[in-house]
């Protein structure tokens, strides 16, 4: 492992480790229209590097966040598995929290009110802050109030400053998108009234690393969280994380509760459960990450050889999701036009437009059926069951669903 010059994004150590290398990458949620084939594409390197000091793991290059989210192609209300983890949580917290009228919850990231609408059904008062001007005009069709912002401290600070405050505050894989990891945790503390709870869900690194999930390595996600990390940074901003869970949803995340420091006496036994295991477990040391780059390298010997394995007896082969893991997947393991036809995706947001440095177009679900291909390879490998269900016909016609990831495997 090399050493970096780069000061580490939570706690500003600097010698940083590297720890994977995936070369120089699309911005994988940049996909392209008919017009931009032609035109040379940004790439910009892709690094994952661990922090001794506080053991974050993190990328080592930031794309202005201008550039990644003011208009974004990402609907979270496309996902039956979303939506229905999603209003389970709000009824829980509802009922968990008593909340009634004379509440408020705000949501970071809040896409196109995908959770906030179930707060707004049960009559309680929502605040979106979503930066991606696209998506937020659909969540104000929707009824949720929504501000085009980059949430920071200053955010908090000046809704603070206007009588906003939250009772509740959510952040579903947003944590993992921020530069200013600091600033936005402060900006939690500011926001928050007394007595109340920041709930935010993040993909888990141990998962990641255990499952060989490399295609969570993307230009969007600058951090890979443990428990460890996060409860570092978190108490910097005077936050206790007093309850942690784990959740399979996106291959494996964390959900953490968290409140002001002064009003949390200890932090429950599922928080010091975790970060005992992830001592033992060896996930806040460089050398858990050892061989995760040969893993990587495994799987892609095995599912390029598959593939060709499949061409050259004439089958023809599409893929399943235009995600951004997708991106990375396809990217790194240089699979292109030469052995997929097409992908299909549910968001029509991306059908008509085409992959980030593979230029695959983008097809309706339905494409599936009328082209019929044997394989399909499923880049949103994390929605499988969902998927499956959702194609039951095309799998019934013999249709045969190729997953990447944790291991290769045809269903």
């Amino acid at each position: 492992m090399t050493r970096l010059p780069v000061a580490c994004r939570s706690c500003a150590a600097n010698g940083l480790e590297t720890v994977l290398s995936l070369g120089r990458m699309p911005l994988a949620n940049a996909l392209l229209t008919q017009d931009q084939l032609g035109e040379p594409e940004e790439t910009y390197p892709l690094e994952l590097a661990f922090c001794p000091r506080c053991t974050l793991a993190q990328i080592t290059e930031t794309v202005p966040p201008e550039k990644l989210f003011r208009n974004y192609l990402y609907f979270s209300s496309f996902s039956d598995t979303v939506l229905c983890h999603s209003a389970a949580l709000v009824e829980r917290i509802i009922r968990d929290r008593r909340l009634g009228a004379s509440h408020q919850v705000v949501e970071i990231a809040s896409n196109d009110g995908y959770l906030l609408q179930f707060y707004r059904r049960a009559g309680i008062p929502v605040l979106g802050i979503e930066p991606a001007r696209n998506i937020a005009q659909v969540a104000r069709g929707k009824g949720i109030r929504t501000l085009e912002e980059f949430f920071s401290r200053d955010v908090a600070a000046r809704l603070r400053a206007q009588g906003e405050r939250a009772d509740v505050i959510h952040a579903n894989n947003v944590l993992a998108h921020v530069a200013d990891l600091n600033g936005f945790v402060a900006g939690l503390t500011e926001l928050l009234t007394p007595g109340g709870v920041a709930v935010l869900e993040m993909p888990y690194v141990a998962d990641m690393v255990a499952g060989v999930e490399f295609d969570t390595i993307y230009h969007e996600h600058l951090c890979y969280f443990s428990l460890t990390a996060l409860v570092k940074l978190f108490e910097r901003h005077g936050l206790t994380i007093h309850h942690v869970e784990r959740l399979p949803i996106h291959g494996g995340s964390l959900r953490v509760f968290a409140g002001h420091t002064e009003e949390q006496a200890t932090a429950q036994p599922s928080v010091m459960t975790l970060l005992d295991r992830e001592q033992n477990d060896g996930v806040t040391r460089a050398e858990f990450f050892r061989d995760f780059g040969a893993r990587v390298l495994a799987l892609r010997e095995e599912l390029v050889g598959l593939l060709a394995r499949l061409k050259s007896q004439g089958s023809r082969i599409a893929a399943y999701g235009a995600s951004a893991k997708g991106s990375t997947l396809l990217n790194f393991f240089g699979i292109g036009r030469e052995t997929l036809d097409f992908v299909v995706d549910r968001s029509t947001a991306k059908q008509g437009r085409f992959t980030p440095g593979t230029h695959l177009p983008i097809l309706p679900p339905e494409q599936l059926l009328k082209a019929q291909p044997g394989y399909v390879l499923l880049l949103t490998w994390n929605f499988a069951e969902e998927i499956f269900e959702q194609q039951a016909e095309f799998r019934r016609r013999g249709g045969k669903f190729i997953i990447p990831i944790p291991k290769v495997r045809v269903a």
